[in-house]
């Protein structure tokens, strides 16, 4: 890794200042800083931007996605570069990017875990968060959007929308968030606009709103054309190592290329019409102002109406370019800053109740051997201070914050304050995790309350704070598992504090415990997830562990209905427990691949129990899922009604719950139990003459074909391929196309598995083969 005084040598300090134009004949645009220019992180802190009312100040908190290596971090790098906070253009391939400081990052080229940035564009604050693309690292996508108000979607202007592109965008639509696309590497032979539109509409199901158009293509792609002023921009690139600061702007007139200007006339012309049919008030305009002439509708009026289209989410701005040949990120800038949202035009109900005090979300956490858990906060509303007390609602524990910083990758700038509408890193809270939410006090929570409940907002869930805690980050089940184990024995407490710590980094990796075996079992997303945690054990806490085979995580569900009781009756210290429970379980069909179960009670026993007995029964219900009959996976698609539960005075809640989970078990061995496998999406891009050798080997691992595509060249091919038929498929893929393909996996669904196969594992578990 790059030693942090290399990295600080990368930044010389001044103060914030605005970009520099130097007008010629045709305009020059030079968003370039001089030496003088290049400026250091505590730009960041100018009270002008950070310290403005949140209804004026100019916040984006925007987060780059993409498939892998569609070119997020290189686009993140050059947004540094020419907002003025690099001195030099890092790249991915030689490691010495900004946002990828992580070693493991930096040795294979792709984004592992997401990096906030702070910078300034234009007299604007830009939070910005670079996720990864791949899909064992999900969880740092979803917990990064949960937080931000934008995105900026990166395509591959020759592959279109790809595999992971889909899941990132179903993330984004979760969460509401606007969108402008940006495609790159339009500098590729194989770039082709048209095809990349078209995927946008058939693929994401979104309406693409085209505000550019590109000059050239492929090696020749010079620039881009602005549809909304009909202004050329054109990057004169003197040579490979030119940083693209400067680039011409002209209008178009008639001493350009008439095909040029029969195509931008077109497209502009289209652009006009199809923002009319998104927004009504743009569509009036049109009509009482400019009915007679279209064309003549000022650029200012239409950029105002591609806003609205963007901040409703009808429509997304769509942009093209080459980040890694510097040209088209200055005016994605631009379209960031005039069409994504301020955290003011996020409408955040539940913020409305806390006025004035604060209340923030903790979505990431690091662990820093010197300073400890660093806890990457969104604040919503009131002031974040430094030496101050916080309130954390999940945990009802107060905490104290001793130092506040502003987040530059690994590199931060402490700060006193931190008003709403930011993103800020915290030292000392050492109980917070992601997903809680933190306010100013135990006082303030209960204030916002009682707000809630005046304004009939939502009710109680556990004490009269849980009506206003923010909404946590969804963590995805994981489909791997394998054993871990220390070199010796005296290093098991070490290796269990890593593990500890990790697993507060990222909640999407599990640990538990073989309670058979005793040993420790590491459960993650893929299998470079697992990879990766085992290298950091190993990197950054001393510990040379073993690593186990790895294995599926299978799910079990039952094969029909069956009904139970069950009677616990015991005595302890001397008080006497007696409850008697009564219930049925039943298949569910299972609608994803998450771990579908449900508890319902009959309509009599509803009003008969009390909320902490229909807590203890709820919580019974839900720890049997988490281990089936068959072989202790966790349980889905199944559906439990509570028939009956019957206590005598003095029984505790704890014996209801371990009643409940013993009469559950009953109910799942009469039902009887069968396995389910995970199946992946699986995408292959190859060339044609390779593509018999990929089917028959995807024949031989249980695959099924759903389609193959044509892009350009290379065939696509779309395919459905159980998680088990997966392991070392990259080094196999390698070998049968020497090298010439990509894939990307995504998990599908669960489906039963095939009888013979279940009976295999059964019998090898069970270790008889």
């Amino acid at each position: 890794m790059i030693q942090n005084s290399m990295i600080w040598g990368r930044f010389l300090s001044a103060g914030l200042q605005s970009c520099r134009c130097r007008v010629r004949c045709p305009v020059q645009r030079h968003y370039s800083f001089l030496p003088d220019d290049v400026k250091s992180l505590r730009a960041v802190v100018n009270p002008d931007v950070s310290n403005c009312d949140l209804s004026l100040c100019r916040i984006r908190n925007i987060g780059i996605m993409a498939h892998i290596d569609a070119g997020k971090t290189t686009t993140t790098e050059r947004m540094l570069y020419y907002s003025g906070y690099t001195r030099a253009l890092g790249d991915v391939d030689d490691g010495d990017t900004v946002t990828d400081f992580m070693a493991q990052e930096r040795e294979r080229g792709i984004t592992i875990q997401s990096a906030a940035v702070t910078f300034d564009w234009k007299n604007h604050r830009i939070n910005l968060i670079d996720t990864p693309g791949h899909v064992d690292f999900t969880l740092e996508v979803e917990r990064a959007l949960r937080v931000l108000d934008g995105a900026v979607a990166v395509f591959d202007a020759s592959a279109g929308v790809e595999a992971q592109t889909l899941t990132v965008w179903r993330q984004a639509e979760k969460h509401h968030i606007p969108c402008v696309c940006f495609l790159n590497k339009m500098d590729k032979p194989t770039a082709n606009l048209s095809f990349s539109i078209e995927s946008i509409k058939q693929k994401l199901k979104a309406n693409p709103v085209l505000l550019q158009i590109p000059v050239g293509s492929g090696k020749s792609f010079t620039g881009v054309v602005d549809l909304l002023t009909n202004q050329k921009l054109i990057w004169k690139l003197k040579s490979q190592r030119d940083d693209g600061r400067g680039f011409e702007v002209k209008s178009l007139g008639p001493a350009d290329d008439p095909e040029l200007l029969q195509v931008v006339g077109e497209a502009r012309t289209a652009l006009i019409e199809q923002v009319a049919d998104l927004d009504d008030a743009f569509a009036e305009l049109l009509l009482t102002d400019f009915s007679d002439n279209f064309d003549a509708v000022p650029a200012i009026r239409l950029q105002e109406a591609v806003r609205r289209v963007t901040l409703a989410r009808k429509g997304v701005p769509v942009l093209c370019g080459s980040s890694l040949r510097n040209k088209g990120v200055q005016p994605l800038l631009d379209a960031i800053t005039a069409y994504l949202p301020a955290p003011s035009e996020r409408h955040h109900d539940l913020v409305k109740w806390y006025k004035d005090d604060l209340c923030a979300l903790a979505f990431k956490v690091l662990h820093d051997k010197q300073r400890g858990p660093l806890v990457f906060l969104r604040i919503y509303s009131g002031t974040l201070k430094s030496q101050t007390a916080v309130h954390n609602i999940n945990r009802n524990n107060t905490e104290r914050m001793s130092r506040l910083l502003v987040p530059f990758a690994d590199q931060h700038v402490e700060i006193p304050s931190m008003p709403a509408g930011n993103i800020a890193l915290t030292v000392g809270l050492k109980q917070t995790v992601t997903g809680d939410t933190i306010v100013s006090s135990k006082a303030a929570a209960a204030a916002a309350a009682r707000r809630a409940r005046s304004d009939g907002g939502t009710g109680k869930k556990r004490g009269e704070e849980a009506g206003v805690v923010l909404s946590g980050v969804e963590v995805p089940d994981p489909v791997f598992f394998c054993t871990i184990e220390p070199p010796t024995m005296a290093k098991q407490a070490d290796l269990e504090n890593a593990l500890t710590c990790l697993q507060r980094e990222d909640p999407s990796l599990k640990v538990r415990v073989d309670p058979d075996s005793g040993q420790t079992v590491l459960c993650g997303m893929g299998e470079l997830h697992i990879e990766i945690i085992h290298d950091r054990i190993r990197r950054e806490y001393g510990i040379e562990t073993h690593l186990g085979p790895l294995q599926v995580a299978y799910r079990e569900t039952i094969l029909q209905e069956a009904r139970t009781s069950d009677t616990l009756d015991r005595t302890v210290g001397g008080r006497r427990h007696v409850v008697t429970v009564e219930l049925s379980v039943r298949p569910e069909v299972a609608t994803s691949a998450g771990a579908s179960c449900d508890v319902a009670f009959t309509d009599e026993l509803q009003g008969q129990l009390s909320p902490d007995m229909r807590e203890a029964v709820e919580n019974g219900v839900q720890s049997s899922y988490l281990q089936g009959p068959l072989l202790g996976y966790p349980i889905q698609g199944v559906s439990t009604l509570i028939q009956s539960v019957s206590t005598e005075a003095g029984t505790s809640p704890a014996m209801v719950s371990a009643c409940v989970s013993r009469c559950m078990l009953k109910a799942f061995r009469l039902a009887g139990g069968k396995l389910l496998e995970p199946l992946m999406s699986l995408e292959v891009t190859v060339s044609e003459d390779r593509l018999s050798a990929v089917l028959a080997d995807l024949a031989q691992r249980r695959g099924t074909v759903r389609d193959i595509q044509s892009r350009h060249d290379d065939k696509v091919l779309l395919a459905t391929v159980p998680l088990a038929e997966m392991m070392g498929y990259s080094t196999v893929l390698r070998t049968v196309t020497s090298g010439n393909a990509t894939f990307s996996l995504e998990l599908d669904t669960y489906e039963a598995m095939n009888p013979q196969e279940q009976s295999s594992l059964l019998k090898r578990r069970a270790g008889l083969l």
